[in-house]
Parts: C-alpha cells; structure tokens; sequence
C-alpha cells in the first residue's frame, strides 16, 4: 500500500505545495482547524486526484487522536505548524513509523531524535523551504561549481553572501508589508547576528546595526545578517579554508528599509513582551497585504574566490519571483520546496534521519530543476543546473 500523504497547516504558505502534491501523487489529506484555504484549493486539483480535507484541533485529545487513528506506518507528515510545535510532531511520527517534512530551522530538540529515527530507518526533514532550503540548494550548487574549478583549499581569500527577503511588489515609504502577523519579523530582529567579516568572527547585538547596501541588476537593496551564520561555514564545506574574508547569511530588503524603520527599532531596543505584542498588533493593523496584492522573493547566493594576483573566479544564483493570492511569491517558494522534500522521501532518495536540505549535487539539481518547472525564475552566473 503507497504512502498516505498528511499536510499539517493550510496557511498562507502551503497552497502551491498542496496542489503539487495532491496532483503528483493522487491523494493528499489536509489537516488545519479550519477548512475554508484548503476547500479553496480544490478547483486546482486536476481530475482523478484527491484532496480530502480534515479537523485537526491539537489542544483537543480527541481530536490528536483523530489524527494519529488515520496515521499508517510509512506515510509522510508535512508540518506547516508553528516551528515550537514540530519537535511534538516528529515525536508523534516516530511513535507511529512516519516520516516529516518541514521548512523551519532545524532546532536542536528535532537533532535529539537523529538516533531513533535512524533506528527506525524514518527521514525527519527540516530547512526545506525557502530560507532555510532554496538558499541551501543554491550554495550547495556553488561549493560544487567551486571545487570543480579548482578555486578551493588552495589558498583565495573567499567571499560568500547569501541573503533572502520578500516584500510587495508595489513599493511604499514603509517599504514593507505583513501576510501574517508580524510578531516573528520583530522577534528575530532582536536576535543578536553571527558572521565572517574582513576575515574575523563578528558578533552584532542588533541585527539592523549592521545594514549594508547590496546592487543586484542594477537595483539597491539593504540587508542586514540574519542569525548565526557560522554553522553553516561547515555545513558549506569551507571548514579548512584559511582565507575565509567574508561569510554572511542576511536578510534582504528594499532600499530606504532602515530609514523606514528606524522608530520601531527604538521600540525594540527596550521593548519587553508587552510592548512586542502591542506594536506587532499596530503594524498588522497598519501594513498588511491588500486582497489580491503581488509580493516578491528575492534570493541572491554568491561566491567570489580571489586568488594572490588577484585573478578571480565568481559564481551566483538568484531568485527573482512574483504572485499573489493562494499562490504568492512567498507560498510558491517555501511550499513548492516543501513538496520537493516529500517527493524525495516517497521516492526512498533521503537518508533517514534528522536531516535539511540535501548536499548530493544531483539530488539539489533535481530539486531546483523541479521548481523551475513549477514556475519559478532561477538565474545562474557561472554555473549550470
């Protein structure tokens, strides 16, 4: 018997990867308190495909258990949930021999359960989304491309950026708008940042204390890093490199983001909980998305390899997408990924395990050619997918 698909969370951010599934495989059930996003994907199931649409209230034991009864050995969980609540999902997974999919950094309670997942032969996927996922895929690309060149552990000074935003395609003097509640955006913006600059670690209390301008085709953006980048120098295969001089991964936004801004960061400088609530319920009030209205992805990776005569080798690729409604820029990138991740574990392609985003270079290319054909514009500088 095939494996049952369980999409967990009908929220802005899942409908393409619903429909994508649903259509591939022939059935998908959703699961989510309410019914009304998922019952709207219908009319984009194709003929022959199933979606079944189903309650699930997790503060409710008769409801947990509704779920957990329709659960069989091998089907894969998607948890589209809260990333708090995903170590209890991967939990529930393994109790009942499932795998799980999810887009959210990968926390270190999922990393406890890398043993009996492994003992169970069960994939438990994180970072599959767009930030974390597409960016892994990309750099991954790029480590490839790099060592195939020749240009690494021979000694080049390395610069690496990764960064990734979204925001509305019509720009405004806030230069920003909310699809959900904009307490995460203002949660992480107190997080303090990690990074490789001018050949040294760097620690940055406040993340928009460090905004630097960035040019793309001809465009201006700021961005500012985005959590701890370090961890990511070996998960990138650049551990041994002795002339590391940048590595950054950031977050993107339109150019005059910081002026914008800079009364909420006078808030968030002493704000406790309280206070966060409050401003996140007054932005959401003032700056959500319009019905209908367009949004934007931008996702730029780059490498640049200099070597001592200054003779360079660099290589990129950026993602540059559009949408709105049910299929925003934001719900393609994060939900299509999503479906690629699941794609892969049905097909027996992931090891199992707590693991993110593939590093095998023929699996990232099968992912990323997939999201290109599911619409979304990959350009490449130097390399071929």
């Amino acid at each position: 018997m095939s494996p049952h698909l369980h999409w967990i969370g009908a929220g802005l951010a899942s409908g393409p990867g619903i429909v994508a599934l649903a259509n591939r495989w022939g059935q998908l059930t959703v699961w989510d308190m309410a019914s009304d996003r998922a019952e709207a994907l219908r009319a984009h199931i194709t003929a022959g495909a199933r979606l079944d649409i189903r309650h699930l209230d997790l503060d409710q034991e008769s409801s947990r258990d509704g779920f957990c009864a329709a659960l069989a050995p091998g089907d894969i969980i998607i948890s589209m949930l809260p990333a708090a609540l995903h170590p209890m999902m991967a939990r529930l997974a393994l109790a009942h021999g499932c795998h799980m999919v999810t887009s959210s950094y990968l926390s270190p309670a999922m990393r406890k359960l890398d043993d009996e997942a492994k003992s169970q032969g069960l994939s438990l996927v994180s970072e599959v989304g767009l930030d974390p996922g597409i960016d892994h895929l990309f750099a991954h690309m790029l480590m490839a491309a790099a060592r195939d060149a020749g240009v690494l552990n021979c000694g080049r000074t390395l610069d690496f950026i990764s960064c990734c935003g979204g925001f509305p395609v019509e720009k405004t003097a806030f230069t920003y708008k909310f699809s959900w509640t904009p307490i995460g955006v203002l949660t992480a913006l107190n997080n303090p940042a990690k990074m490789i600059r001018d050949g040294q670690q760097q620690r940055v209390s406040k993340p928009w204390q460090a905004v630097t301008e960035l040019t793309l085709d001809g465009e201006i953006f700021e961005t500012y890093p985005n959590r701890d980048s370090l961890p990511y120098i070996a998960e990138y295969g650049l551990e041994r490199e002795e002339n590391l001089r940048t590595f950054v991964r950031g977050t993107l936004r339109l150019a005059g983001w910081k002026k914008a801004w800079q009364d909420i960061f006078t808030i968030l400088e002493t704000a406790n909980s309280a206070d966060l609530k409050a401003l996140s319920d007054r932005l959401w009030r003032q700056y959500p998305y319009k019905k209908g209205e367009r949004d934007r992805v931008v996702l730029y990776v780059a490498l640049t390899a200099t070597a001592a005569d200054n003779s360079v080798w660099n290589a990129a690729l950026t993602l540059d997408t559009t949408g709105s409604r049910w299929h925003s820029a934001m719900a393609t990138t994060v939900s299509l990924t999503v479906a690629a991740a699941v794609n892969a574990v049905r097909e027996h392609r992931l090891a199992p395990g707590v693991i993110t985003a593939p590093d095998d270079i023929s699996e990232v290319r099968t992912w990323l050619q997939g999201l290109k054909q599911g619409g979304l514009d990959i350009k490449t500088e130097n390399i071929v997918l």
